[in-house]
């Protein structure tokens, strides 16, 4: 019986070092925000809201290009602020299961099939043809 103080541990731990409850929470990496990159993301942000919202109140009716410029100008947009959050909340070192780099040029692949799909449909049905059934 004189051995059981030795064997108790009275010692607590938080729910960040056991796995709790903290450990689903991110928290914001303010060294990021201070650092370079960080900094040109949040201007980028800034610049690019100012870049659509200036396009978005041109008169670009008589010229169809500039629809096209408003869809990449919001795309682009859209992006830096999920990779923004991405990165403040360090959510790529959270998600280790996810082999970004893979992923990241996967995502590049599918918008370029889906652009190059998105113009042949054009093309097609501009020209009422078939590009199979079409003669050189």
């Amino acid at each position: 019986m004189a051995e059981f103080p030795a064997k108790v541990s009275t010692q607590t731990s938080t729910p960040e070092a056991s796995g709790g409850v903290g450990r689903f929470l991110p928290k914001p990496d303010m060294i990021f925000l201070r650092s370079i990159p960080g900094i040109l993301m949040m201007v980028e942000i800034v610049l690019g809201l100012l870049v659509w919202a200036l396009i978005a109140d041109t008169y670009y009716y008589a010229v169809p290009a500039y629809g096209w410029v408003m869809f990449v100008a919001i795309l682009c947009w859209i992006l830096t602020i999920i990779l923004f959050v991405i990165i403040l909340l360090q959510l790529q070192r959270r998600l280790s299961v996810i082999p970004w780099p893979l992923t990241f040029f996967a995502c590049l692949v599918m918008i370029a099939y889906g652009a190059s799909t998105f113009f042949s449909f054009g093309e097609w049905r501009g020209t009422g043809g078939n590009a199979a059934s079409d003669q050189a």
